[in-house]
């Protein structure tokens, strides 16, 4: 039987109703998660269809355990986003068979034994962008990796320290996220490592290490000589007790250097290594290939190699009873049955995740490549499967904790809240470890159960303290997972929630919109006319749970209020005080150490900071971090990330040229030959192709326009970069060749690209890589190129492609300065893999 499709706005339309008018978390729905084919063919019309298709799933593997769930009764947990909500990738994937794809978010990778050989190097670097590519976000660890100087046996001698290898890491992620693909990559070395200031230093370079996030994993020894400022020894290999390599350091100047770096450019993030390792349940079974090496980019699953795991999300908001009233109470009978529920639909999930496994591997074997090069792809997925069944790992997590907290009459940051969240979390450890030991009774335990192991763990002791006869059970029968809590950023997911993120307070509790209108409709009100002429009505948006705020207490949400009188709400409101940039920072720090001994993985969390704080305060937020038990941090100093990003080479004449306001230095004579990319992409299916050439990796001219047209240009679909070679033909005519390898390692060249391309094109395409080559910043050329005033439709869709092409250098995290956002018409745009990206309500832009 056919399935039916729906078209983008029959989707749309059913989730605004979904939603009740929320266009926002409409539009997230049915861009990420609505099931799709590689045609854009839409097979779900609302949320609706994608709970039941995720209920029937799950439905199907509880079926073969006793006790079995009925579709019914978890697609009454999932509807409408209330209690229970599985994270990006099982959203996405569970029920779909239009994507051979994983359903793990992330993964974790590493190989043992002479890792730092070259072959490990790029044999690591290949298993990367092979997760990547099924959806799985990755971490892998750097210190086994030798220092700069090192000997080496081959013909360089000496080793290049692995500052060369994060760029090519960071690269391969970058290649991943082209073509609407993401990826997601985190790097980590132990500070031990002599080589540690350079990677600390690595994304300070303009334009270095974009693709990837970046933290470093501190010792307490360390820790400690920073703060009472002793010398630290950095040795490589850093567990030997003969390294090869071991230097003395000021553990207090390096320990300035990450702090003036987080505050600068929001990296490094810092990871609390022994408190992770001391704590963490899988690393008892370390010796059985369960030793943790790094963690996922976001920080909040530290993985062994060749293990993953899935994420969970569950919605504390709905067990407020009565919110943001007097008589408001939290439902913990309620809480502790679901969270029960959620780590039992976590395991199943891990059966769904072995299943996906297996059709990976089975499409492997069905490609048409030789075994030699998809060998190593098949090796990769047996050794995840493997991990993945023998610990059953899962993540079980939250979300709401901003709005629980406000709707239950309490201030975020506050000691009250916090006794409060430390309650909830140590309810949801209790409940979900004892739902994994029932589980143990009907399934068995994870292979490797052994409670001998375990006995000398904190975190299994503040268990076996809590509740003594839930321990005593875990002993005699086991456990069904190895570990199983985390707390996630739950992103676009708390669009759908529409509740705060994670563990974090609200953002905004209002925020200004804007939207379209025709300014000669009747009864339009016109408050802004951007430069285009486009006609804008201003409205408040209010965060969802304050306007329920609102509404329980009396206020008319329809009413247009002035600026002093929504000021005037907030203050009465629980959110006064309590947004992300205004929480006692330091308070937020404890809260999270506090709730971090409840949870066995780790948490997920950012201090957002206004821009004026100090360097000081992130060395006291950090050193609390670390005092209070945290297993990681990270700061975001409100713009920090916009034009901080410079080189780290000294220029001698530094100071002669501030005197003298030099102009800055530009190639006068073009090269002959370019490195170049090849970009492709599509306006109103019109397949385009830009050629960009680069000096240095930087954009220094650029030749775009139509494919497959008369005047066009037919370029193989496996072509991506290139060389551009400045040539003259018979007449002595300046021209500009394209050349490539095909398939077989040829060398093909494409003559004249100024013939190949509509004239009109290329006097445009002159002129904007005679800017680039001034060097002025590649935001600006895209804003100048958006604000070209042209006739012809023809040049407009040309301009169009500009833009897109040169996204793709913007450095993540640069501020589109005088954009503004479409949805809610703040100016708080910023660059992000290519894409506009929101930092007031989120929403993103790509292309």
């Amino acid at each position: 039987m056919e399935k039916k499709t729906y078209s983008y706005d029959e989707a749309y339309n059913a989730s605004l109703q979904y939603f009740k008018g929320d266009e926002l978390a409409a539009r997230v729905w049915v861009n990420k998660y609505a099931v799709k084919d590689s045609f854009g063919n839409i097979y779900e019309k609302s949320p609706e269809d994608m709970h039941w298709r995720i209920a029937n799933e799950v439905a199907r593997i509880e079926a073969k355990y006793p006790n079995a769930l009925s579709a019914q009764e978890l697609f009454d947990l999932l509807d409408h986003f209330k209690y229970i909500v599985p994270q990006g990738s099982p959203m996405t994937g569970i029920g779909n068979d239009y994507q051979v794809a994983s359903l793990s978010n992330c993964f974790v990778i590493g190989l043992e034994g002479a890792a730092d050989s070259y072959g490990a190097i790029i044999r690591i670097d290949e298993e990367q962008v092979q997760l990547m590519k099924r959806r799985g976000g990755v971490g892998h660890d750097l210190s086994h990796i030798r220092p700069k100087g090192s000997p080496v046996k081959n013909s360089a001698l000496t080793s290049t320290g692995l500052v060369p290898f994060m760029e090519r890491y960071s690269n391969s992620t970058r290649e991943v996220a082209q073509d609407g693909r993401r990826g997601a990559l985190m790097l980590s070395v132990s500070i031990k490592h002599p080589d540690s200031e350079a990677f600390i230093d690595a994304k300070m370079t303009e334009g270095k290490v974009t693709g990837a996030n970046v933290s470093v994993k501190l010792d307490d020894e360390f820790m400690q000589a920073a703060v009472e400022g002793r010398m630290y020894t950095q040795q490589f290999p850093i567990d030997s007790d003969h390294p090869m390599v071991s230097k003395q350091i000021n553990a207090s100047a390096l320990w300035k250097k990450i702090v003036h770096n987080a505050w600068k450019s929001a990296e490094p993030g810092v990871l609390f290594w022994d408190t992770i390792i001391r704590e963490s349940v899988p690393d008892c079974y370390a010796d059985l290939g369960f030793r943790t090496v790094s963690t996922n980019p976001c920080g909040e699953i530290p993985l062994c190699p060749y293990d993953s795991c899935r994420l969970l999300a569950i919605n504390l908001y709905s067990y407020v009873i009565n919110p943001f009233t007097p008589e408001a109470r939290f439902d913990f009978d309620l809480f502790k049955k679901h969270i029960a529920l959620a780590q039992r639909i976590m395991d199943d999930i891990i059966d769904l995740e072995l299943e996906k496994i297996e059709r990976i591997m089975e499409k492997i074997d069905a490609d048409p490549e030789s075994e030699e090069v998809k060998g190593a792809e098949r090796h990769l997925w047996e050794k995840i499967y493997r991990k993945s069944g023998l610990g059953r790992r899962t993540g079980v997590g939250i979300t709401a904790e901003g709005d629980m907290l406000a709707a239950m009459g309490l201030r975020y940051g506050t000691e009250e809240a916090t006794e409060f969240s430390e309650q909830v979390h140590k309810t949801v450890a209790l409940e979900a470890y004892r739902s994994s030991v029932n589980m143990a009774k009907e399934r068995g335990a994870f292979e490797i159960y052994d409670a001998e192991r375990e006995k000398n763990n904190p975190f299994i002791n503040r268990i076996k303290d809590a509740d003594p006869a839930l321990y005593e059970d875990m002993v005699r029968y086991g456990r069904r997972n190895i570990a199983c809590l985390t707390i996630a950023p739950t992103g676009t997911t708390s669009l759908m929630t529409q509740t705060t993120s994670g563990i974090e307070p609200v953002f905004m509790p209002v925020y200004m919109r804007r939207r379209k209108v025709n300014p000669n409709d009747a009864n339009v009100h016109v408050d802004f006319v951007d430069e285009t002429g486009d006609a804008f009505e201003e409205y408040v948006v209010f965060h969802h749970k304050f306007l329920t705020w609102m509404e329980v207490n009396g206020y008319d949400p329809n009413k247009h209020y002035t600026q002093e009188e929504i000021d005037d709400l907030v203050a009465k409101s629980p959110y006064y005080k309590a947004t992300s940039n205004d929480v006692d920072w330091l308070m937020k720090v404890k809260m999270q150490g506090r709730i971090q001994k409840w949870v066995d993985h780790s948490i997920s969390v950012t201090i957002n900071l206004p821009n004026s704080v100090d360097e000081e305060l992130v060395n006291r937020l950090y050193v609390e971090a670390w005092r209070s038990g945290c297993k990681g941090c990270t700061v975001y100093r409100d713009g920090s990330r916009a034009g901080v990003l410079i080189s780290t080479k000294k220029d001698k004449k530094k100071e002669e040229e501030e005197c003298h306001c030099k102009p800055p230095q530009v190639v006068e004579v073009r090269p002959k030959v370019l490195e170049a990319d090849v970009v492709r992409f599509q306006n109103n299916k019109e397949k385009w192709v830009a050629f960009v050439g680069l000096l240095d990796g930087r954009p220094y001219e650029i030749f775009t326009g139509l494919q497959d047209d008369e005047e066009g240009i037919v370029l193989p679909k496996s072509v991506t970069s290139g060389r551009i070679i400045k040539n003259y033909d018979e007449d002595g005519v300046k021209r500009y060749d394209f050349q490539f390898e095909n398939k077989r390692g040829y060398k093909m060249t494409i003559e004249g690209l100024s013939e190949k391309f509509n004239k009109e094109y290329w006097n445009y395409a002159k002129l904007i890589s005679g800017v680039l080559r001034w060097r002025m910043p590649i935001e600006q050329v895209i804003k100048l190129v958006g604000s070209l005033q042209l006739d012809s439709e023809n040049i407009n869709t040309w301009k169009n492609g500009v833009e897109r092409a040169l996204k793709k250098y913007v450095q993540d995290g640069t501020e589109a300065k005088g954009v503004k956002c479409p949805n809610c018409g703040h100016e708080t745009l910023v660059y992000q893999e290519g894409c506009l990206i929101c930092k007031t309500c989120g929403s993103s832009r790509c292309g």
